[in-house]
């Protein structure tokens, strides 16, 4: 049974990293949380390695100056490992083909931006669907509009056999008191519609890989065991924390919020009977990092 705890403090001691998600943990989409930013600074100062493991399909240096303007400042963290930079490797690679057709927003242009890393990566071109090889899916067009809005042109693109690649897995996210669909809603509903999504942010294996190579890039060789992964999605950070066998601090007031009547801390009862519904079980659970 998970364990609900106060604070980060009562059990850093048996943690050496953390794989900790940002949004609805270290802040809200608009600004940082002082509590979660002061409970990283205490790990890092105790000799612990914070490595922030988000669902952006933005790359890492997009990432640092968005969560630098919300003000979570450089002191609190490591390194930052991103489902976009996951994505944007696979893209390179081919993966859905040269030319490609684009779900997002106009901020998500960086998602494109050359990549260095990889020898001989393909080129990449945007185009309409109709001419598409492929999908790639940084968010929604409207963050608002129901997914189901694209249904006819998933109908089109399931029918020539496309690939969508998901930049973020996430369903929804908070932004304030606003709740915003994600591109993983759409790559659910290409999924159900027969199409074929590939995945790379949380709670998937690539993430999580690209995560450990961060920690060896920085001269850290991390054993799991010494892992903690901390995020409020409990089907993307506890599942992807779980399935990689790292023990999971999950955020109750965060996504899960109204279901678990987290207010300082969540309700036992109520935890206890969210957790049995998704069929998850966390190693820690509380109500906000701090």
């Amino acid at each position: 049974m998970t364990r609900i705890i106060d604070n980060l403090a009562e059990i850093a001691e048996h943690y050496d990293a953390l794989f900790c998600d940002l949004w609805g943990c270290v802040h809200d989409g608009i600004r940082a949380f002082p509590a979660a930013v002061e409970a990283l600074r205490a790990f890092k100062a105790q000799g612990g390695t914070v490595v922030l493991v988000t669902n952006s399909p933005r790359p890492r240096a997009s990432v640092e100056a968005q969560i630098t303007r919300m003000g979570v400042p450089r002191d609190s963290w490591d390194v930052i490992a991103t489902s976009g930079d996951s994505a944007r490797a696979a893209m390179y690679q081919g993966v859905v083909g040269h030319k490609v057709w684009h779900i997002g927003e106009k901020h998500d242009a960086p998602f494109f931006e050359p990549l260095a890393l990889l020898d001989n990566p393909v080129e990449i071109t945007r185009v309409a669907l109709e001419e598409a090889e492929g999908i790639v899916c940084t968010g929604p067009f409207d963050p608002m509009a129901d997914p189901a809005v694209m249904r006819p042109q998933f109908l089109l693109a399931k029918t020539r056999g496309l690939k969508l690649l998901c930049a973020n897995p996430d369903i929804v996210v908070d932004r304030g008191e606003t709740r915003e669909w994600c591109a993983g809603a759409l790559a659910r509903l290409y999924t159900a519609m027969g199409g074929e999504s590939l995945y790379f942010g949380k709670p998937h294996p690539p993430i999580y890989d690209l995560a450990r190579r961060r920690l060896q890039q920085l001269g850290r060789s991390i054993s799991d065991d010494r892992i903690l992964a901390v995020g409020d999605g409990i089907l993307t950070d506890v599942m992807g924390g779980m399935g990689e066998n790292i023990d999971t601090l999950f955020i109750t007031g965060g996504l899960a919020r109204e279901e678990t009547m987290t207010d300082e801390k969540p309700d036992p009862a109520k935890l206890a009977r969210f957790l049995t519904d998704v069929q998850m079980e966390p190693s820690y659970s509380i109500g906000m990092l701090r």
